[in-house]
């Protein structure tokens, strides 16, 4: 069969290598089906651009995945809208999947059009989704899914998927289809100009349950060193990768874990730089001093909060003593930490938007600029459904269409405070936080002109922004 997989503009000069879509098109190749990718996001055709595609190019099945973010959601609707107004709408199938799409399936369907939603891990579901289409067995029989009957308009969702247990038999990601010499161009932090950057996933799911996260698989399946090790080989050989950000949600999943990584990085002397989420309550000297040893320059820490009470809201596993114990023994062994920060959850009080800017100020080490924004219940999470069962919201079609409009704006008010109180403290605090971050940044420049006009420094390179 012939797919079209399309990769939805983000409105970003750089956009993340869409890592699921890749997986997707590995498996629907190796499984004998021929697989092109609509690049939107690097090109920014207008969405006329992908009807006129469709009329003139001939696919039994379009592909869109998207996560649940306001402007994912508006841009999945005017997707779906040109893909349905396109003359061989009749010839194909229109199948989404995602975070967004899968918390709630039924909805997605009658909004978007679509013929089919993929819920949970894709890999094996898409291939059996496509042997439904080419008549080899029943929509029914296809675990994973949910799809209207065209005959009843009913609803059908069939049991979930279950996870793949070793997910080194996951095939890599269908780089060559992708184009590798823009996604290659990713800055993150510590970063060198002429380095290239490729997300890897070290592993999938996470071991611990914030209320306010979306993920819909439960636990925690790593890959093995040696297969993380063989891919990031061929990056190196293929697109000369020398910068890796682990995308999955907790590398750091243990004490062992993360050493056992980083010996096997060493063993192999891997020679890159990488980044990856972790856990502050794994962040020990040893630990740490390990991770650099092994490349890793930046860590990016889900603290969302240093309040204890709301910590423990949040179900985090953290405590404030552990956070600034984890951050200080980070910042001590010469990595970068990222310190994400949230605000709004049940009853956290306006005082620990304050708390967060003095902690941030305190300990960022400006590799990146920080900023404080509303906690967002995302339809699948808990707090959503906290919020459905207050009266807060009446469903995900209040959530997308009336509440959550903006990422740094309210889309549920769930503390005793006006919403005006709270955009007042945010402003205060995000603009502290903005300035103290410019000022940074300005001493770094003067630092750079004092080198240059009086040290005489031949090294440098010009005043470039890129």
């Amino acid at each position: 069969m012939k797919i079209l997989m399309v990769v939805y503009d983000n409105d970003s000069y750089i956009s993340w290598f869409p890592q699921g879509l890749a997986y997707l098109a590995s498996a629907a190749r190796n499984a004998g089906h021929e697989v092109t990718v609509y690049q939107q996001d690097i090109y920014h055709w207008p969405d006329s651009h992908l009807t006129n595609y469709l009329n003139k190019n001939y696919f039994d099945v379009v592909e869109v995945s998207t996560i649940g973010g306001y402007y994912q959601y508006h841009k999945l609707l005017l997707l779906s809208e040109a893909i349905n107004a396109s003359n061989n709408r009749a010839e194909f199938k229109y199948t989404i999947g995602g975070h967004g799409p899968a918390s709630d399936p039924e909805y997605f369907l009658r909004k978007t059009g679509a013929d089919v939603v993929g819920i949970g891990e894709g890999e094996i579901t898409f291939v059996e989704l496509l042997d439904a289409f080419a008549g080899k067995r029943t929509l029914e029989s296809v675990d994973g899914i949910a799809y209207l009957d065209k005959t009843g308009g009913g609803y059908i969702k069939t049991k979930p998927r279950e996870l793949i247990k070793n997910i080194d038999e996951i095939a890599w990601p269908a780089y060559d289809l992708f184009d590798m010499t823009y996604y290659t161009l990713l800055r993150m932090p510590n970063i060198k100009q002429n380095e290239r950057c490729i997300p890897l996933l070290s592993g999938r799911g996470c071991i611990f349950a914030c209320n306010f996260c979306y993920r819909l698989d439960k636990g925690f399946r790593p890959r093995s060193a040696g297969s993380i090790i063989k891919e990031i080989q061929y990056l190196k050989e293929q697109y000369n990768i020398q910068y890796v950000t682990f995308s999955d949600e907790l590398l750091m999943s243990s004490r062992d874990r993360t050493i056992q990584l980083c010996d096997a990085f060493i063993e192999a002397n891997l020679d890159i730089k990488w980044d990856c989420n972790g856990r502050l309550n794994f962040a020990d000297i040893d630990v740490l001093e390990k991770m650099k040893k092994a490349g890793c320059v930046f860590i990016n820490y889900g603290i969302e909060s240093l309040d204890d009470a709301t910590l423990k809201i949040m179900h985090k596993g953290l405590t404030r003593d552990m956070i600034i114990r984890g951050v200080e023994n980070t910042l001590q062994v010469g990595i970068s930490p990222g310190l994400n920060i949230i605000y709004g959850n049940i009853n956290e009080p306006i005082s620990a938007i304050e708390d967060a800017v003095n902690f941030l100020i305190k300990y960022d080490d400006h590799s990146q600029l920080r900023t404080i924004r509303p906690v967002t219940p995302y339809p699948g999470t808990e707090l959503f459904e906290y919020a459905i069962e207050h009266g807060l919201i009446k469903d995900t079609e209040d959530f997308y269409e009336n509440k959550h409009i903006n990422s740094d704006l309210l889309s549920i008010n769930f503390t005793s405070y006006s919403d005006e109180e709270i955009y007042e403290a945010l402003y205060h605090a995000n603009m502290r936080l903005i300035k103290r971050y410019e000022e940074v940044q300005s001493k770094n420049s003067e630092r750079i002109c004092r080198e240059l006009y009086f040290h005489k420094n031949s090294k440098f390179r010009g005043f470039r922004q890129t």
